[in-house]
């Protein structure tokens, strides 16, 4: 009996020290486990920021000869002002078959990626008082526009020396029949003659006479838009 008793507390105690001996193995394991960790980024290849988005953005000039200094940004109707005048002629004192002429150039900004242009039809220039009730004058006018990727005079000879994109259309809801390119950072420029004529003979409208055309003032606004 007193033999039976030694053995049982013998396994008891053997079946302890073995747990032990399990547990303490298992606790050297975890603290044996190393760990390492490695970032990556984005980067410029000077340790700025490496993943944005691109800027597209043109501008615009109108001076008459074009003055380096005279770029403008001017995205909303009416824009930049183009003064339309022919020899010996202000843009306000048409008749009958006269023909004014005013030019502006385009060009990407410096940080701007290239893109393609296209000339809208002409629109009534917004918060410009005018006198043409009924639009009889803006409605009879014609309007041609040439353009070219150098400069040259905005005149007559321009429609011979440069692409006409718009051929003897009527000022109401005539655009630009195609885009012209614009490089990157100000790499290039497109230059615009428009043609503004007043017919001989002018095209009346229903019940009105010749005298009725007289006096009467606009403000023609053109759109340009541009795509990346």
């Amino acid at each position: 009996m007193e033999n039976q008793k030694r053995r049982v507390v013998r396994r008891r105690i053997f079946a302890v020290a073995a747990g032990g001996a399990a547990l303490g193995v298992g606790v050297a394991a975890t603290l044996a486990a190393w760990t390492d960790t490695e970032w990556v980024f984005g980067g410029d290849g000077a340790g700025g920021p490496g993943v944005g988005t691109s800027t597209f953005a043109i501008e615009q000039n109108t001076d008459p000869g074009f003055d380096p200094a005279a770029w403008t940004d001017e995205p909303d109707n009416p824009g930049g002002e183009m003064v339309f005048t022919a020899a010996g002629l202000l843009g306000t004192e048409l008749t009958p078959g006269d023909s004014v002429y005013a030019a502006v150039a385009l060009r990407t900004k410096a940080a701007s990626i290239a893109g393609d242009v296209e000339l809208q039809p002409a629109v009534t220039g917004a918060g410009i008082t005018v006198n043409d009730a009924g639009d009889l004058l803006f409605d009879a006018l014609d309007v041609r526009v040439a353009t070219s990727a150098t400069a040259f005079t905005c005149d007559g000879s321009a429609f011979t020396g440069g692409a006409t994109i718009i051929a003897d259309g009527a000022l109401s809801g005539t655009g630009g029949s195609v885009t012209q390119p614009l490089a990157a950072a100000s790499g290039s420029v497109q230059y615009y003659c428009f043609e503004v004529t007043l017919p001989d003979p002018i095209p009346l409208a229903g019940g009105t006479t010749v005298e009725d055309y007289m006096g009467r003032t606009i403000a023609p606004a053109w759109e340009f838009v541009a795509t990346s």
